[in-house]
This record gives C-alpha cells, sequence and structure tokens, in this order.
C-alpha cells in the first residue's frame, strides 16, 4: 500500500511540473517539448525548361499546370527547426505549339521545332524548415498562423515520354497515336557514337515557403510554394543539337527525334502548315524551314538545367502523445 502511495505521488509530482501553478508561471515557456507530424498534400506542378522558358515565369507557371501528390513526415526539433521527409509524385509537361502559337514572332523557332513531352516525377526529399514563429513548450502550443521557409536535397526518378505522329506506325496494323518513352530511343544520339544515355534518376535542391494553420490540437492546416532545380537538362528530353539522323537506332528514334516537318501539332493534331505559310510568307514553309539556320537548334546545350514548381495545399496530424496524469486520493 505505502509502495502504491509512493508511485501516485512521484507521477503527480512529476505532472505537476509540466502545469502552470500561477499566471506568471504561464507567462514563462518551459523546456520544448519535439513532436512529430504525418501530412497530406494535393496541389498543382509546373515545369520550366527549354519548352517552357524562364524567361517567362508566369506563362509558363500557368499555361500547362499538371497535378502533384504528397506525402510527408516532420519532426519539430526545436520552437522553430524541423526537418521533412517527403514523396512526391507529380506530373509535368511541355508543348512547342501550345506555348508559342500566340506568340509566334518571338516564339516560331520554338513553334518551328514542334516537340512536347510529359513526364511523371517521383521526387524523394529531406528538407530542413525554419520557423519566423516559434512553437510553445510543446505541440498544443503551437502558433495559430506560421509562415516558414524550406531548402533541401531531393532524388527524382523521371522517364519522358511524347506522343508518336498521326499515322506513324511501329507495326502494320496500329496507326493511332501513342505515348512512347523517349531516354530508350536516344533521340539526340545518346547510346551511339560513345555518347552516354541521360540518367532517368537526377538529384535536385528543394527551396521555398509556405505557412500553416492551427485548426486544433491535432491538426493543421498547410499551403505552400516550393522550386525545383535539378542537376539535368533532359525532364523534357531536349538538351543538345538535332543529330544525325544516319546515326540513330530505328524509324521510331528519327521520327521522334525531329518533329519539324510534321503539318500537324505533334501533341494535339492542329494545323501548322496554313500558320507557317502565312508567318513565313511562303507555300512551302517546310523547304525554307530546311535551309534556314534560325530553326536548326533543338535544345540549348546544357546552359541551363531543367526545373519544376510545385505549389499544394496540406492537411498535417500531429503524433505527440499525450501525458495523463491519475488524480491524487
Amino acid at each position: 500500500m505505502k509502495n502504491n502511495l509512493l508511485i501516485v505521488s512521484l507521477i503527480a509530482s512529476a505532472c505537476a511540473t509540466l502545469q502552470p501553478v500561477n499566471a506568471q508561471a504561464q507567462g514563462r515557456r518551459s523546456q520544448f517539448v519535439p513532436y512529430s507530424e504525418v501530412g497530406l498534400g494535393l496541389g498543382t506542378s509546373s515545369y520550366y525548361g527549354e519548352i517552357s522558358g524562364y524567361r517567362k515565369p508566369i506563362k509558363s507557371t500557368f499555361l500547362m499546370m499538371r497535378w502533384s501528390a504528397a506525402a510527408m513526415y516532420t519532426r519539430h526539433f526545436t520552437p522553430r527547426l524541423s526537418a521533412r521527409a517527403s514523396f512526391t509524385w507529380a506530373r509535368i509537361a511541355g508543348d512547342d505549339y501550345t506555348y508559342n502559337r500566340k506568340d509566334m514572332a518571338s516564339g516560331i523557332a520554338q513553334y518551328v521545332r514542334n516537340l512536347h513531352f510529359r513526364n511523371d516525377l517521383k521526387e524523394f526529399g529531406l528538407t530542413g524548415i525554419y520557423q519566423f514563429v516559434p512553437d510553445g513548450r510543446n505541440s498544443n502550443f503551437r502558433s495559430k498562423l506560421t509562415p516558414y521557409v524550406f531548402l533541401g536535397l531531393a532524388a527524382v526518378a523521371h522517364s519522358p515520354e511524347a506522343r508518336t505522329p498521326v499515322g506513324f506506325s511501329t507495326t502494320p496494323d496500329d496507326t493511332e497515336q501513342r505515348w512512347v518513352k523517349l531516354q530508350p530511343l536516344g533521340t539526340e544520339g545518346q547510346g551511339q557514337n560513345g555518347v552516354k544515355p541521360y540518367s532517368l534518376v537526377t538529384l535536385a535542391i528543394p527551396f521555398g515557403f509556405g505557412v500553416r494553420y492551427k485548426l486544433n490540437e491535432r491538426f493543421d492546416l498547410g499551403g505552400e510554394i516550393g522550386f525545383r532545380m535539378t542537376t539535368t537538362d533532359y525532364l523534357d528530353d531536349v538538351g543538345g543539337p538535332f543529330p544525325d539522323p544516319t546515326i540513330l537506332k530505328d524509324d521510331l528514334s528519327r521520327v521522334m527525334a525531329d518533329r519539324r516537318f510534321e503539318p500537324t501539332a505533334a501533341r494535339k493534331g492542329g494545323d501548322r502548315l496554313t500558320e507557317l505559310q502565312n508567318h513565313l510568307g511562303t507555300n512551302d514553309p517546310f523547304a525554307v524551314i530546311a535551309t534556314d539556320q534560325n530553326y536548326t537548334a533543338r535544345g540549348a546545350d546544357g546552359r541551363l538545367k531543367d526545373g519544376y514548381m510545385l505549389i499544394n495545399f496540406q492537411l498535417h496530424y500531429i503524433l505527440t502523445p499525450r501525458i495523463k496524469c491519475p488524480p491524487i486520493r
């Protein structure tokens, strides 16, 4: 009996140290108790590269937005500093025809190029987070509204794809357009003459800012904008010059490498011939394209790496266990 009373007394004393005993004690912040949370996010993705330029950030961000989804685990080590591990699945896309057809005066070379792609990215990231408004002594005393910034490192698995031309067939009985993976085709001569294929895994540096809103003791809502600068120029399969078609491995590789002479838009099938005739002032625009040096560049030769932006809304669940103190009898 005495042992039971002693144990109860010790637990009660420990609990008392975690609670303020008067108004003055409530104003003082005790030692911070680390806590964890898990979260889910849904939002958009935008791509920047040869097909959607950095020089027009607003247009590149909103014209061909796609989707993104994320799951994350965050550990709060101090009132301001935390670390987050996350997995993000995002689709990015770009299209020369869509991006340049309403501004052919400045984008005619890209319009003529007629390339497009889509790419599903699988990102594994680890980021550090700094909160501008510190938490209280534990998760129950989180600030109502908390802006923050983040910076980290991520590994990204990717594989760009594009649609085959109208009427092109890899088999005699199949002439429908289909999405094909571009890296195995070596569309810029990769895999030939000692040129290595580009990697389907790249590093990225995530950075950005966000804000977190406390709903109650267990749930937060968040919004975040984050940019990723990658170490590859081939999220879009476009990085260097047009290759010599004779070194490419097959007809599919040659067709997917150079789409300049197709009369329709490569992705959506819109009419290009009439627009090229009007803009170039000739009934045979493809003869001009074949000889004019202004239309011979495929990519930017790696001068600026590809990147992407994620905008998402998040729901977080706080995992901190509660300390239950038994009543004193």
